[in-house]
């Protein structure tokens, strides 16, 4: 799993920009392949001790525990991070992907056919829930895809858990979402007149094929992007020829009881779009609340800050304008030494 999200990490460095360029939905602010690229980057390192987050949700990789063999506690771990230092509508559901995932695993100490089914089909099933407005033709139909053809290679299977048959599951995974990717063109009238597919679809599969290559010892499948109309390294920066969007992104993590989690959504829903609200772990604090991930769209960040303080104490609440600059020379990923 380590391995996984390291590889995962790497991959969305080295792809980040073409990922960017062909980002249009739900709005064409470029930056998909940053985001996603920043919130695995939070995931990794909450398992190599480096996280932001400290101690209570980082994994020591020297400290040979339980917690180090238990594959849904190293997931586990890892998606907390995510989460809580999430980025952007493709960022957020990953992290709600990574900590869905780990619940079918907790107590496991290996991957199996059966469990991987089990953990993609939690997986899509809480990104989709995620989301108040979810929409066909994005990452989560590429996660939707991906289950389904695990879990229909494992039901082939009688229960085999051999790693030949995890093998099996994997590769049909990646395949599925692969077939997944091509169809988001004809999904959403942005990308058919576009001529792209979904950059958060292909985020997606790059990162389930280092999934593949972490379990199965293999090299990462090179020629799996080939053909997918606008990633091409020549093909333009589609969004630079669109018009701004206006407004903001506001994010935040807040403790919440499930009624004020409840109105905080339906509230934002009404004066906003993308609204992603996702719990972070699954224990209620001391007072019953629960921590909830928060991510909206709005055309002023003022009144979704004013809602969401009426409803408890937001920490590590983030504006960023949807019009952004957009150069496409600009390369904030490999400021971190990632080669393209």
């Amino acid at each position: 799993m380590k391995r996984w999200l390291g590889k995962a990490e790497t991959a969305l460095g080295n792809h980040s920009d073409r990922l960017n360029a062909i980002n249009i939905f739900p709005v064409a602010d470029g930056d998909t392949g940053t985001n996603l690229y920043l919130t695995v980057r939070a995931a990794t390192q909450a398992l190599h001790g480096h996280g932001p987050g400290g101690a209570s949700h980082s994994v020591d990789p020297r400290q040979p525990d339980a917690a180090q063999t238990d594959v849904g506690a190293v997931l586990a771990a890892a998606g907390q991070a995510a989460m809580e230092q999430a980025r952007g509508n493709s960022g957020t559901l990953f992290a709600v992907f990574l900590c869905a995932a780990a619940e079918p695993l907790a107590g496991h100490t290996r991957l199996t056919s059966t469990l991987l089914a089990a953990a993609l089909n939690r997986a899509q099933i809480r990104a989709w829930s995620a989301l108040s407005d979810p929409v066909p033709g994005t990452m989560l139909s590429v996660m939707e895809a991906a289950a389904r053809a695990a879990a229909a290679v494992d039901a082939g299977q009688n229960g085999d858990d051999s790693n030949h048959a995890l093998g099996l599951s994997l590769d049909a995974a990646v395949e599925g979402a692969l077939a997944a990717v091509i169809r988001t063109e004809g999904q959403l009238d942005a990308l058919q007149a576009a001529h792209v597919v979904d950059a958060g679809g292909v985020g997606m599969l790059l990162i389930l094929d280092c999934l593949r290559s972490a379990v199965l010892g293999e090299e990462l499948q090179s020629e799996l992007l080939d053909g997918l109309h606008g990633y091409d390294v020549q093909d333009p920066h589609i969004h630079t020829s669109m018009p701004d969007d206006d407004g903001v992104e506001v994010m935040c993590t807040i403790s919440l009881s499930p009624l004020n989690a409840a109105t905080l959504r339906q509230r934002l829903d009404e004066i906003g779009e993308s609204v992603i609200m996702s719990q972070v772990g699954t224990a209620a604090e001391a007072d019953g609340n629960y921590r909830w991930r928060v991510h909206v769209h709005v055309p002023d960040a003022e009144p979704a800050v004013r809602l969401i303080r009426s409803l408890g104490e937001p920490l590590q609440i983030t504006v960023s304008e949807l019009a952004l600059p957009r150069d496409p020379q600009a390369d904030p990923v490999n400021s971190s030494g990632h080669e393209r």
